[in-house]
């Protein structure tokens, strides 16, 4: 009888045991490593990276690398079409949208006003763009050639403009006699030479191309050229003038590059 209960206890227990174990979790997907943790991860890494995706794992670490950065391209595309081949889901339809309430007319006194107030509004200025001058193709060359010529030129300074605060930023030609920098010693900075200089026909101009004509009066505008010359009023003439000298420019179609500012 001991014999018979002995397996029917075990059957019991192991019954209760199906009962009572939990069913396991499917393990998460894990991500696909990136291009950069490839690049950075030791052989170790590459070697189990490898078997998880089931590739071969002959070679050196750049084998196993490229291996990798393939497979995970691949992966990549792949999951690029099927995102491509879901349907898209319907459009839902559009309700009908509700008209607005009409709102009660203004009164008639109201709209008078309003409409004073639409004629009292100044009317928009339209843009006028500035006068350009009458340049041949190869002087604008030579106009962009100095630009770029003045974006490489260095900062020009006396000799030792760090150490005392009565020397300025503006250069001094080094007289000592001991001087390194008269001297041209390599680890000092350049001085001014001629190769610093821009081209010959365009040295003097205005960066738009106009040459200047400084202009005290109404009467030095006669015989200026518009399409080569541009008119910069001195500094001395005062508000009265200004405004005449102004007017007379915009009337013979001469451009102003100092006009004066009025809001």
């Amino acid at each position: 009888m001991a014999e018979e209960t002995e397996p029917e206890s075990e059957a019991k227990v192991a019954k209760k045991a199906k009962k009572t174990a939990v069913p396991e979790a499917p393990e998460p997907e894990q991500a696909l490593p990136t291009a950069g943790e490839i690049r950075t991860a030791k052989k170790a890494e590459l070697i189990r990276w490898t078997e998880r995706y089931g590739l071969s794992q002959e070679g050196k670490v750049d084998d196993l690398r490229k291996r990798l950065r393939s497979y995970v391209e691949k992966e990549a595309a792949k999951a690029v079409e099927k995102e491509e081949e879901k349907p898209t889901p319907p459009k839902e339809a559009k309700k009908p949208a509700e008209k607005p309430k009409a709102k009660p007319k203004p009164a008639k006194k109201e709209k008078a006003k309003r409409g004073k107030e639409e004629e009292e509004e100044p009317e928009e200025k339209v843009h006028e763009p500035r006068a350009k001058p009458k340049l041949e193709p190869h002087m604008k060359k030579l106009l962009a050639f100095r630009s770029a010529k003045n974006a490489q030129r260095p900062k020009f300074r006396r000799q030792e403009w760090f150490r005392y605060r009565t020397f300025n930023d503006a250069w001094r030609k080094p007289q000592g006699g001991q001087s390194k920098l008269r001297r041209h010693f390599s680890y000092r900075w350049n001085l001014p030479s001629i190769g610093y200089r821009g081209p010959r026909a365009v040295r003097g101009l205005h960066p738009s191309g106009f040459r200047e004509v400084l202009v005290y009066n109404e009467g030095q505008l006669e015989g200026l050229d518009a399409a080569t010359q541009a008119v910069r009023i001195a500094h001395g003439v005062g508000t009265r003038k200004r405004e005449l000298i102004e007017k007379a420019c915009d009337d013979k179609g001469l451009r102003v590059l100092n006009r004066m500012v009025t809001e």
